[in-house]
C-alpha cells in the first residue's frame, strides 16, 4: 500500500473527508463519483497528528477548513484546551498561506457541525483566493460524526465551542487569564472521560452520545454506528458529486484518516493509534 504523499501527488482540488474509512468508502463512491481508486496509508490516525505530520513547509494553498484544529486563530495544536491532547508545536497559520475558518462561519447549529453545504458556499464566496492560490483544499467534515440524520451532535459541538471560547479568551486576556475553558468542565463526555479515563468503554462513550439509543438496543452499537456513518458518507458524496462539474482541473477525494468501530478494541480516532482502521484511506482521482 502506497503513502499518501498528500502535498507531493498532482491535484488543482484536493476534497477531505474526515475520518473517512478506505473499505467503506470503497463500497459506495462508485454509485456519486467515476475515477479511480487506490487505498493509501495515511500519516496520522486524527487531525492534529495529520495536519502535523502533512503540513511541514510553505504552502500556497486555499484551504476551507471545516475541523476545528486546521483554523486561522493561530494557536499551536499543543495549547488547545480542548480536544487535541498532543505534544505538537503546530499552527495552521504558520503553513497555509490562505485560510478560510468554515467551522465558525458555516456552522449550523441543530446539526452540530458544518454540513457539506458550508463547505461549498465558503468556496463559491471566495473565488478570488481560489484563483490567487496554486491549489485548493476543500475540508468537509463528513462522515465524521454527528450524523447528518439524526441532528444536535454533541462531540464536535463541545470542540467547536471550545475552541471558539478559547479564541475570545486569550483575545480579552491582559495576562491574569490562562484561556482555561472552565465552562466546559460541565459538559457531558470530558466527565465520562475523566471517570473512565483510557478504557473502551470511554472510547465508546464519545459515541454513544451520536447514536439513538433504539438503534442500540435492536442492531448493537457497532451495526448502529456503521449504518448512520455510511449514511453521512453518501451524503457528503451526494453533495461532491455536484461540486466536481463546476471544478476545472484535477480533482483527488481523500480522507485525512479512518474511524474505528471496535477494531482492535479502539473506538472512533485518537492521536497515534496506528491501526488499518484509522490509517487506511481511499485516493480517489476524479474523472
Amino acid at each position: 500500500m502506497e503513502d499518501q504523499r498528500f502535498l507531493e501527488s498532482e491535484w488543482d482540488y484536493c476534497l477531505v473527508l474526515d475520518a473517512c474509512r478506505y473499505d467503506v468508502f470503497a463500497d459506495v463512491y462508485d454509485e456519486y463519483l467515476d475515477g479511480s481508486l487506490e487505498k493509501r496509508r495515511s500519516v496520522g490516525s486524527s487531525t492534529p497528528e495529520w495536519a502535523y505530520r502533512t503540513f511541514t513547509g510553505d504552502h500556497d494553498l486555499a484551504y476551507f477548513s471545516g475541523n476545528p484544529f486546521i483554523n486561522d486563530l493561530g494557536i499551536p495544536l499543543n495549547e488547545l484546551k480542548w480536544g487535541a491532547s498532543c505534544d505538537y508545536e503546530w499552527t495552521a497559520t504558520d503553513h497555509i498561506s490562505d485560510l478560510f475558518d468554515v467551522w465558525k462561519t458555516g456552522w449550523d447549529d441543530d446539526l452540530g457541525t458544518v454540513p457539506p453545504a458550508g463547505i461549498e458556499d465558503a468556496f463559491r464566496e471566495n473565488q478570488a483566493a481560489v484563483d490567487r492560490a496554486e491549489r485548493t483544499v476543500l475540508h468537509y467534515m463528513q462522515p465524521h460524526a454527528p450524523y447528518l440524520s439524526r441532528g444536535k451532535g454533541a462531540k464536535l459541538k463541545q470542540i467547536q465551542k471550545g475552541i471558539k471560547k478559547q479564541e475570545e479568551a486569550e483575545a480579552a486576556a491582559d495576562g491574569g487569564s490562562d484561556g482555561a475553558l472552565s465552562s466546559l468542565t460541565g459538559s457531558i463526555r470530558p466527565k465520562v472521560e475523566q471517570k473512565l479515563e483510557g478504557s473502551e468503554l470511554a472510547q465508546k462513550a464519545g459515541l454513544w452520545l451520536e447514536l439513538d439509543k433504539g438503534d442500540l438496543v435492536k442492531n448493537g452499537t457497532r451495526d448502529a454506528a456503521l449504518a448512520l456513518y455510511e449514511e453521512n458518507l453518501r451524503i457528503v458524496l451526494e453533495s461532491i458529486a455536484d461540486l466536481v462539474t463546476e471544478l476545472d482541473g484535477r480533482v483527488i477525494v481523500t480522507a485525512d484518516h479512518g474511524e474505528a468501530f471496535g477494531e482492535e478494541g479502539v473506538w472512533e480516532h485518537h492521536i497515534e493509534t496506528h491501526i488499518p482502521a484509522l490509517m487506511e484511506v481511499p485516493w480517489l482521482e476524479v474523472e
